[in-house]
């Protein structure tokens, strides 16, 4: 099954239904996120539960620190008694990580390229642009390349079948097109399609004797028009190359300063919501410098990956809900513990017996 196209589909679906692939996005990072509400709520009533217990952990450590094997056992022991799973907190993290991959795969696949690739939303100028780019001028008869780069097979396609010409939408498999040797700007870059590829019937192939077909190359986003000539059981093809543009995306870059911000936010509502649970301080300044480290590191990653503006788009409207969810959730738990609280006290109300008073009579003569 090819997760990747399903994931394109169903952009495809909220575009229809939002109008524009930016609020496709924004809504299918509502529906992930709603869908894993319950798990954020497990995830925040796991931090504090760690919280509180944290003290009692580290003398268990401190006790047994000479006997890894008695440690590890009072620790499942005591894990067990306070119904604590540490692991539960990580599970949202877990099923984000293929859902994010999944949307990076189908931002940068030829499909949603061809589809919607040149899309802008607010002040992104294009939904698959990543930071720093290389830019080609399409339909110049001229491919702007570099090493690395893939060609695919864009929309138009026209088949010549002897002296009729036949155009057909998806007639050719879009990852069809191979490169024959290096790639060097310049020099003139051999392109290849093997008849195989193409879906027609056997008596129908044997007739081809070319074909025009707009070919994308991947890394520039730019599209020419490639004239192939029949060559035994291929179509070849060589196309004139030059040396790309570079450019560097001022937009790319407020996405991806947004989403640090929204990240150094939703650190430090994590932090407040917890304020006033008992933690150890060790762990409390640890918690504070990778609030303060793990923006700046992602910064840096962001701009040596290319990461594309609707990926970071998901990112930040993620670290938004998570702002409110953490808000929510925290102000639902803090009303659960007043409320067990506040039975605790009655309880122990009930327990206490009434003081003995013994009146005094005094004889009436």
């Amino acid at each position: 099954m090819d997760f990747t196209a399903l994931t394109v589909e169903l952009l495809k679906v909220l575009n229809n239904i939002t109008g524009s692939y930016g609020l496709a996005i924004i809504a299918l990072t509502v529906i992930v996120r709603g869908c894993l509400w319950p798990l954020g709520v497990s995830q925040q009533r796991s931090m504090r539960a760690m919280q509180i217990l944290q003290p009692k952990m580290k003398l268990i450590q401190e006790r047994y620190k000479n006997d890894p094997q008695t440690m590890q056992k009072k620790m499942m022991e005591f894990y067990k008694e306070n119904k604590f799973n540490p692991m539960s907190g990580c599970l949202p993290l877990l099923i984000q990580m293929p859902i994010f991959i999944l949307l990076y795969a189908a931002l940068i696949s030829p499909q949603f390229m061809q589809e919607a690739g040149n899309s802008h939303f607010l002040f992104i100028d294009r939904i698959d642009k990543t930071l720093r780019g290389s830019a080609g001028t399409s339909y110049d008869g001229t491919f702007s390349v570099s090493g690395g780069d893939r060609f695919v097979v864009y929309k138009n396609v026209k088949i010549m079948l002897g002296d009729e010409a036949v155009e057909k939408s998806n007639i050719i498999k879009k990852n069809a097109v191979e490169i024959q040797g290096d790639i060097k700007s310049g020099e003139t870059v051999d392109l290849k399609i093997s008849l195989n590829n193409i879906n027609l019937k056997f008596d129908e192939l044997e007739k081809i004797t070319g074909a025009e077909i707009d070919i994308q190359n991947m890394k520039t986003r730019e599209v020419e028009k490639v004239k192939f000539e029949r060559r035994d059981n291929i179509l070849a093809a060589s196309m004139p190359t030059n040396t790309p543009k570079g450019e560097f995306n001022i937009d790319i870059l407020i996405l991806i300063l947004l989403f640090a911000g929204t990240m150094i936010v939703t650190q430090k509502v994590m932090m407040a919501a917890n304020k006033n649970v008992n933690q150890d301080p060790m762990q409390a300044q640890m918690q504070k410098m990778m609030g303060t480290m793990m923006p700046i590191m992602i910064i840096f990653m962001f701009i040596i990956a290319p990461i594309p503006a609707g990926v970071l788009l998901y990112l930040v409207v993620s670290n938004i809900i998570q702002i409110v969810q953490t808000v929510v959730i925290n102000k639902q738990l803090e009303a659960e513990e007043l409320a067990k609280k506040g039975t605790r006290d009655l309880s122990n109300a009930k327990t206490i017996k009434p003081i003995e008073t013994k009146t005094i009579e005094t004889d009436k003569k």
